[in-house]
């Protein structure tokens, strides 16, 4: 027996943290259906995104490529010629219908010129999706705005989202799959992909009332490598305080997305990828928000469940190093199908469909940050690094190195081995790989010499 083709949905946040999961020890909130998404799928404890910084990373998760191959900076836009190189674009190749609801920010939109929540994307860079309903960028979420077209050509006039845009966004795919399910008890229906993209648990730190009114800022367990600084703390257990509760929203509407897959007989046939474009600091090492290669920066969720096929599933907890640039090639794995001839990144879905090859995994990953934004709160130097499968993490800026730590034995990152003499074997070790990952890809960076 043949197996039908699977569908894939993709659910993600912007600056989810890893840590920021009741699965993952974080004892300040309650991830109920995230955390049984991972129990009966696969949970990639290792998953990073290489590039901390909202634009850069999601050009490399809708095409495979690294950003200095594709949009290397903050308000870059995905470029013309990887408009027909996206994700949407390979399953299209092979009769998949293709969806997009929420955020893009890969139109390269300054937002000095005005709000990214209005400013109109054409539908030729919309990146080869049948549907996209969406918006370039909008940090209120009870004022978001999307325009877009459908699969029949319908355009979409700009319009306001009617709540908090979780839960409108997740909405609009509820309506989507119920359309799908429709077709497919008629026969009719392709198989699909959606991409659901919210902006949430990004700041500006505000959830429905519901899922906020309970948790006091005093109250919140901060990481141990928060400094005892007053101001610090303060700001941080604020943050925090809507972070947590916005993260249980998107919980709850992934319990709401699974009941209606489970409802309309679409479960078995469709896997959930549930991850973020990268996480947030949140008062880690003094620091806030992202573009930084410290962990509650670089790592993010990354969950593999749903789609029980015949054939059953691995479950389970992977640390398999997952990076931004392999999640295009994943999804293709897990509908059967080989990564697109462009794509840079591994395919993982071995991990979890038994039928699907085990990939030889690299021995590390790659990091970047290629344009510093220059934000408040941001690193504002180039930088490149790498995280090795044993544990241990390089970066350095340009000339010179930065941080050496090792994880295993310091996963808070409390001591920084860069300028220290007992540790030159193993830097050189990895500023080498480091190297021959700068070559490899194609990109430009001037290394320390040690």
């Amino acid at each position: 027996m043949k197996d039908k083709p699977k569908n894939v949905i993709w659910i993600f946040g912007d600056q989810h943290r890893s840590q920021a999961l009741g699965i993952h020890g974080d004892p300040n909130l309650f991830t109920p259906n995230i955390d049984n998404l991972a129990r009966s799928g696969v949970d990639f404890s290792n998953a990073l995104m290489g590039t901390p910084l909202c634009c850069p990373c999601r050009g490399s998760l809708l095409t495979g490529l690294y950003p200095h191959e594709c949009v290397p900076g903050h308000e870059y836009p995905l470029p013309e010629n990887c408009q027909s190189r996206t994700i949407a674009c390979a399953l299209k190749e092979h009769g998949y219908e293709t969806a997009w609801f929420g955020k893009w920010h890969l139109d390269g939109f300054k937002e000095r010129n005005g709000r990214g929540a209005l400013h109109p994307i054409p539908r030729e860079r919309r990146g080869g999706f049948d549907t996209w309903i969406g918006y370039e960028n909008n940090n209120s979420q009870y004022d978001s705005w999307v325009q877009g077209h459908k699969a029949d050509g319908t355009e979409i006039p700009l319009y306001r989202l009617p709540g908090y845009e979780t839960d409108s966004l997740t909405e609009i795919l509820i309506d989507f799959l119920k359309m799908k399910a429709g077709e497919a008890a008629q026969g009719e229906s392709k198989p699909f992909f959606a991409g659901l993209s919210v902006q949430p648990p990004h700041d500006p730190y505000l959830a429905p009332e519901a899922f906020s009114r309970i948790r006091n800022p005093a109250g919140i367990q901060l990481r141990l490598n928060v400094p005892p600084i007053d101001r610090i703390i303060r700001q941080a257990q604020k943050d925090l305080a809507g972070y947590y509760s916005m993260i249980e929203n998107i919980d709850w509407n992934v319990g709401r997305i699974r009941q209606v897959l489970k409802e309309t007989g679409l479960e078995e046939s469709t896997y959930i990828l549930f991850f973020s474009d990268h996480g947030d600091l949140h008062g880690c090492h003094g620091q806030f928000r992202k573009t930084s290669p410290l962990e509650e920066s670089i790592r993010v969720p990354f969950i593999i469940g749903g789609g029980t096929p015949f054939y059953g599933h691995h479950s389970g907890v992977s640390p398999a190093l997952v990076n931004h640039v392999d999640v295009a090639p994943t999804t293709l794995g897990l509908c059967g199908l080989g990564k697109a001839p462009w794509m840079r990144g591994c395919d993982f879905s071995g991990y979890y469909r038994p039928d699907r090859p085990r990939v030889v995994t690299p021995d590390s990953a790659f990091l970047q940050s290629v344009v510093p934004t220059l934000h408040h709160d941001s690193v504002d130097h180039a930088w490149r690094g790498i995280v090795s499968d044993d544990g241990w993490k390089f970066v350095c800026l340009e000339g010179q190195p930065w941080l050496l730590h090792d994880l295993n034995e310091d996963p808070y990152e409390l001591v920084n081995h860069a300028f220290n003499t007992r540790y030159r074997n193993k830097q050189v070790e990895l500023l080498n790989r480091l190297q021959k990952w700068i070559t490899d890809t194609g990109d430009s960076f001037r290394l320390p010499k040690l």
